[in-house]
């Protein structure tokens, strides 16, 4: 392992942006590697099987061309279609994303507790058990959007800003019975913190969780042993999977991150 590690952050999409931002917080002298799978967004449309087959294919080429010290599967849909099969491929470490229910659950005060995610997310038998296993005495509302994390890739490479969006997601947790006692919200895709401040207004008094914090944490005891942090601040690029160039306002968003892009895209065929 080199001196400063480079960790390769992996969605379909900007929610690398949040993870990633969590993991520059916490650990500046990293290098990271963004990549975004733009030719396979959305991946809640993807049969699993298929899914599956497509990230290992797709991951394992960017790691032969970035040699990542660390890869983060920062999408709570992949990471639970694919992480035995990449594990199984790959010999650096990988570290998938989950919803952020336990960490939820511990805080909450009135028991209940909100789930935002992907439809996918909230049909996936993994989502069941860990609210069995950390949130079994908590009420959970859970609301399933496929149009918010499409909303934020646009918001991000058009600047167009879906508020109606926003304010309808809310009125869904409303409408359950218990709404008014939920003290605690779980985005539940990594989209989803990148507009946390816009979905606050729609819930004051409730606390905004997600698994960024946990995710830097857990790369910090794999790789904080073997690096050297007195380096200063590290390399952080994107590189774009698919056939699509970088709009102005998409790099307007890096820019404003630190964030710089690369120069060649690697194509991927859905």
């Amino acid at each position: 392992m080199s001196a400063v590690p480079t960790v390769l952050v992996f969605d379909s999409g900007v929610g690398s942006l949040s993870i990633g931002g969590e993991i520059h917080r916490r650990l500046p002298h990293l290098n990271l590697i963004y990549a975004m799978d733009a030719g396979g967004f959305p991946y809640g449309e993807w049969e699993e099987g298929a899914l599956s087959d497509h990230i290992c294919a797709t991951v394992t080429t960017l790691v032969e061309q970035t040699s990542p010290d660390l890869i983060v599967i920062a999408c709570n849909s992949a990471s639970t279609t694919v992480l035995p099969a990449l594990r199984g491929q790959l010999s650096i470490p990988v570290v998938g994303v989950v919803p952020a229910i336990k960490p939820a659950a511990a805080i909450s005060q009135s028991r209940v507790i909100g789930l935002l995610a992907t439809p996918g997310t909230v049909r996936r038998q993994y989502t069941a058990q860990l609210i069995q296993d950390f949130a079994a005495d908590c009420k959970v509302l859970s609301v399933g959007s496929g149009a918010l994390a499409p909303a934020i890739e646009q918001r991000f490479w058009s600047g167009l800003e879906q508020p109606g969006l926003y304010a309808e997601i809310a009125q869904e947790f409303n409408r359950q019975p218990g709404s008014n006692e939920m003290d605690t919200l779980v985005l539940a895709c990594t989209h989803f913190p990148l507009i946390s401040a816009q979905l606050q207004r729609h819930f004051p008094g409730v606390t905004l969780i997600d698994s960024g914090e946990a995710i830097a944490r857990r790369v910090e005891s794999l790789l904080g042993s073997n690096s050297d942090a007195s380096n200063g601040s590290g390399l952080q690029q994107v590189v774009v999977v698919g056939e699509r160039e970088l709009s102005a306002c998409f790099k307007t968003q890096l820019a404003q991150r630190g964030i710089s892009e690369t120069p060649s895209f690697l194509l991927s065929e859905r």
